[in-house]
């Protein structure tokens, strides 16, 4: 058996087997951290505060365009006319999402949905642009937002609802959906910032949006003909669930009051 090391000549010469070993170790160690400015550059530009400060940044650099440019304007009165059919009805899902994070109101556009390509390609051509602005929200908020967000999730009600999205996320934002009162960009950060899945989110999102998005749609595929049955119903849809909403929380808070 050969030791670790043979002198020869007066010099250590180390065996295979040791330089190995050495060798090992140091991979296993992993590569040495940069230091220095540029280090400490980017740790700073990739904390979870300075990604916050991009989103914000970025969603007010985009609420600004919208009212300095008013892109509904183009949506809804210079549509482009050699686009027709599935690839009009495509393009404008695509405008519609990005106008969403941009905050422009959803009611706004399923109206120019429904009077540019009628109820049926209308309804189809919204949705898709709900998914498609609610997606680009909710992977924004992830991941520019929610580290830098969760620490400040103290409140009693704040973690209540916290809890819900995380454990219960499809139905809770079904409901969300469903239901008048609840904004569409608020619903998308709430559930960005809490452990709610991207799946489930887009799916509640595309099944709960249904119902509002067709009366929207059906209101200005017929608002031609104000008097139809059509157009009453769609009124109709629109109406009493906004009532209803601020029923319930009207109701709500008389109990919170009384409390």
């Amino acid at each position: 058996m050969l030791d670790a090391t043979t002198r020869s000549g007066g010099t250590a010469t180390v065996s295979p087997r040791t330089a190995a070993t050495e060798l090992a170790v140091a991979t296993a160690a992993g590569p040495v951290a940069p230091t220095g400015f540029a280090a400490r550059v980017t740790r700073v530009l990739l904390s979870p505060w300075s990604r916050l400060s991009l989103l914000v940044a970025l969603l007010a650099s985009a609420a600004t365009a919208v009212v300095l440019f008013q892109p509904q304007q183009l949506l809804t009165n210079g549509w482009p006319p050699q686009l027709g059919g599935a690839a009009a009805a495509l393009a404008y899902a695509v405008a519609y999402g990005l106008c969403t994070v941009a905050f422009v109101p959803r009611p706004l556009l399923n109206l120019a949905a429904g009077a540019l390509f009628g109820s049926q390609l209308g309804l189809a051509s919204a949705l898709a642009g709900t998914v498609l602005g609610a997606g680009i929200a909710f992977c924004l908020g992830r991941v520019l937002g929610q580290e830098a967000l969760r620490p400040l999730l103290r409140g009693k009600w704040l973690k209540a609802a916290d809890g819900q999205l995380s454990r219960h996320g499809f139905r809770s934002m079904l409901a969300a959906r469903l239901f008048p009162g609840v904004p569409f960009a608020a619903a998308n950060y709430c559930a960005a910032v809490s452990r709610m899945g991207l799946l489930p989110f887009l799916l509640a999102t595309a099944l709960g949006s249904i119902p509002n998005t067709a009366a929207y749609v059906v209101a200005g595929a017929r608002a031609s003909t104000p008097t139809s049955p059509a157009f009453l119903i769609a009124l109709a849809c629109i109406a009493l669930p906004g009532l209803a909403g601020a029923v319930v929380a009207w109701r709500k808070r008389h109990r919170l009051r009384g409390r």
